[in-house]
């Protein structure tokens, strides 16, 4: 299972063979034995065009949905001997499965849930995985993409889920683990176009382009283009456009060297729905809710990107490697919230009666960051055993202005509800003037969309974050026999931070620097050619304020305590154990995974009190995660293809500065869930397939922490229903140029929730039944 040549075959043809896009056509082909990356150099020019052919296809060897390679070089190992589980989804599954951004591609894996943050977290995404916040964790061709952004698929060749602690990689955080998309990239190898387009229910509609040209033996260009737009299924009003480009640009001026640019961006303008809430009486969320959406909800977020980089293959045994990336930003919104409440005694139209009151929450982030690493490739042989050494650097640098909106509802209220708190001389609650949907007699009012009429203008900037961060890390992988090999990594990261915030508790300004040491340990034990076993141990740190969108909000990663007690302060510390194994089946067409893990996290950060100030307890809390998660990626026979992932985990609080919060599970977290995509070859035009994705029921509290919990009844205070979705596609192709491809998402049209606040106010609502069409056409 080992690549026995151990010589760094990086030249011009490895480069091109390496960088080979997968347009995603899914006509079938004849497998074709083809070479592996890291020796593409010399068979590149043995390989067929057939051969060829597959890979500018799809990407791929023998599966279209099994991939041999990471694409962060620093794994030097094929994934089926790397000592950890990294799920890959290439671009062939992606597309099949009719989804398109990140967060919806993720959130149906295996292991991986969504969570909420303050005021919604309309910044962007945010992952959960294995338990562990990984908001900061995602990454873009192995550098960290820092912001709380849309993400788009139109410029991923695949995705890469790295699952469990993995610092040495990935630097700070990365507690359950991070997320890494590669990038098309433009390749000498070839011309080839591709357009895709479709149409669908929702007032669905997207174009995309994929072009390469082959300008010379030596230099390459490659286009990729997006519009589109489409209303949230089953939610009309609610509205998601996309605009983006990437240019990309391979200049291989010798044999041994290469340099590859590429720009990037992104406009995502959408109107934003925070769903229902949860009902405390009934103990489910409310369906069956209008679209309560306001004129003037915005959702915008910008990005754009420059990166640059170098392969230079010094000789058989050195290669170097260089990734800088220039980045910038811009997020900002409006979102309408609703929530039940009574109207207040006071009120003139229906005094006591239940309700639906609308709210605002809103924000901007901007964020300008610089990264780069190097990396040095060294195969040698020392003391008998054969290396793979990578030697590493990198420097970040990272600015974030978050901000806030001066708001107006220029309408006047229409009922009088229950505000926060008890009038002292009446024992009545407080008052509040507020937005109604429903009138006196419970029924929605006309024009909800119109109700406030809301306008804003830019406020102040409410906390000013810039963090630099200056890394080394050295990593081997030794061949100790012919059965035998041992992974093992270290890595330094220093940090300065200074953070200006202005909240609750008034301004203040932090500042404070630390070094922080992971590593990471594996042995993979071969017991024949297609079967190995693994072992693993790994640590991941968090730093106190480390994730960047949230200024001094302890109670979601922002800083806990006050300026000098966070130089007092240690870094939360991860521990991942694993054991697992790896089987390459059906002539090594399909890769069976299987791996039990215990991740503790230590010295945790936890909110009390007041969770939006810089209040907080250092160091008091401890969880563990506990787990088993089961994979099968790739082929089955030459017409069935499959990508399958199971996770059944158990989370508990072990050590918590509240002592009620011992013995219960994470927030967040869902104790099993499951993904299943299958695709079948009827014929050599015909194909059918779909996905199924469940995930068990999880509860709504503070992230990292203990789930929110009802001591007098016993029970979780806010439920996130389990859900199951199905998915279906069919494909057909009618020339060899042209493709045709119908989705049918939530083919069930099941009423699901992905994710709660808190406090159970809001809860995301999943997409209802929708259906599209799309047109591929190759040129």
């Amino acid at each position: 299972m080992k690549n026995t040549n151990n010589t760094l075959a990086f030249g011009a043809q490895a480069v091109a063979a390496a960088l080979i896009f997968n347009s995603g056509q899914i006509s079938a082909q004849e497998n074709t034995q083809t070479c592996n990356q890291d020796d593409s150099t010399e068979c590149q020019s043995n390989q067929s065009a057939e051969s060829i052919e597959r890979i500018r296809i799809h990407g791929v060897q023998d599966s279209v949905y099994l991939f041999e390679k990471s694409g962060d070089l620093r794994r030097v190992a094929d994934l089926v001997d790397t000592p950890q589980v990294i799920t890959v989804l290439t671009q062939d599954q992606i597309q099949e499965s009719g989804k398109t951004d990140l967060k919806d591609i993720l959130s149906a894996q295996a292991g991986v849930t969504l969570g909420t943050g303050e005021n919604g977290n309309a910044f962007g995404d945010r992952y959960i995985i294995r338990g562990h916040e990984a908001r900061s964790d995602v990454f873009v061709d192995g550098l960290r993409d820092p912001g709380m952004t849309t993400r788009e698929s139109f410029a991923t060749e695949r995705v890469e889920i790295t699952k469990g602690p993995s610092s040495t990689f990935a630097g700070r955080g990365s507690s359950g683990g991070a997320v890494n998309s590669v990038t098309k990239k433009a390749s000498t190898a070839y011309n080839f176009g591709r357009v895709d387009a479709s149409v669908g229910s929702d007032d669905h509609t997207r174009l995309s382009l994929d072009y390469n040209l082959s300008l010379s033996d030596s230099t390459a260009v490659r286009f990729n283009a997006l519009t589109a737009e489409q209303d949230k299924p089953g939610r009309e009003g609610i509205s998601r456009e996309r605009d983006g480009v990437q240019v990309s640009a391979v200049y291989l001026p010798q044999d041994n060297l290469s340099f590859i640019a590429d720009v990037y961006f992104l406009d995502a303008k959408d109107v934003p729905d925070l769903g229902s809430y949860f009902d405390r009486t009934t103990r489910a969320p409310l369906a069956d809710i209008p679209v309560y959406a306001q004129e003037s909800d915005m959702l915008d977020s910008e990005v754009t990107t420059f990166t640059f980089r170098t392969e230079y293959e010094i000789n058989d045994s050195f290669m170097f490697y260089n990734a800088t990336r220039l980045g910038k930003t811009e997020n900002a919104y409006i979102t309408t919230g609703m929530s039940a409440t009574s109207r207040h005694v006071t009120d003139p139209t229906a005094p006591g009666a239940d309700t639906l009151r609308l709210s605002t929450h809103q924000g901007s982030q901007d964020v300008d960051y610089v990264s780069t690493q190097f990396n040095l490739f060294w195969n040698t042989e020392a003391l008998g055993f054969s290396h793979k050494w990578v030697f590493g650097a990198e420097l970040t640098d990272e600015s974030v202005d978050n901000g806030v909106f001066n708001i107006t509802n220029n309408n006047p209220t229409n009922c009088i509800t229950n505000g926060r708190g008890t009038n002292p001389d009446t024992g009545l609650p407080n008052t509040s003037n507020s937005f109604c949907i429903l009138d006196g007699t419970g029924n929605q009012v006309e024009n909800i969309s119109q109700l406030m009429g809301r306008s804003y203008t830019r406020g102040i900037i409410d906390a000013a974050y810039d963090i630099k961060t200056t890394s080394i890390y050295a990593m081997d992988t030794v061949a100790l026999s012919d059965q035998l090999e041992l992974f093992f990594g270290v890595r330094q990261d220093s940090f300065e931070l200074t953070n200006n915030t202005v909240g609750r508790g008034g301004e203040a300004l932090y500042g404070y620097s630390d070094d922080m040491y992971n590593g990471h340990i594996g042995l993979v034990y071969d017991f024949n050619q297609d079967t190995n076993v693994y072992v693993n141990y790994s640590t991941a740190t968090n730093i106190n304020g480390g994730e960047s969108d949230l200024g001094a909000s302890c109670g979601y990663g922002g800083l806990c305590g006050t300026p000098d007690q966070v130089l007092q302060s240690d870094p939360e510390r991860v521990e991942n154990i694993e054991l697992g194994t790896k089987w390459m089946l059906f002539n090594d067409k399909l890769l069976f995974s299987g791996s039990i893990f215990q991740i503790t996290k230590s010295d945790v950060m936890e909110s009390v009190g007041d969770s939006y100030s810089n209040l907080g307890t250092l160091n008091t809390g401890e969880n563990q995660v506990k787990g088993i998660e089961l994979g099968v990626t790739g082929n089955i026979t030459d017409d069935l293809s499959i990508q399958f992932s199971a996770a059944s985990m158990s989370a508990e609080v072990i050590e918590s500065f509240t002592p009620e919060n011992v013995g219960l599970t994470l927030s967040n977290f869902a104790d099993k869930s499951a993904y299943l995509q299958l695709r079948y070859q009827l014929n050599d035009k015909f194909v059918i397939g779909g996905d199924y994705s469940y995930q068990s029921e999880m509860y709504g509290g503070q992230p990292d922490t203990a789930a929110g919990y009802d001591a007098t009844n016993e029970r979780y205070s806010i439920v996130v229903p389990s859900y199951q979705v199905v998915n279906l596609f069919a494909s057909y192709t009618l020339t060899e140029d042209l493709n045709l491809r119908l989705n049918v998402g939530n083919a069930l049209d099941e009423e699901y929730w992905t994710a709660a606040y808190r406090s159970g106010s809001f809860m995301y609502l999943g997409d209802a039944r929708n259906t599209r069409l799309t047109v591929n056409y190759q040129f």
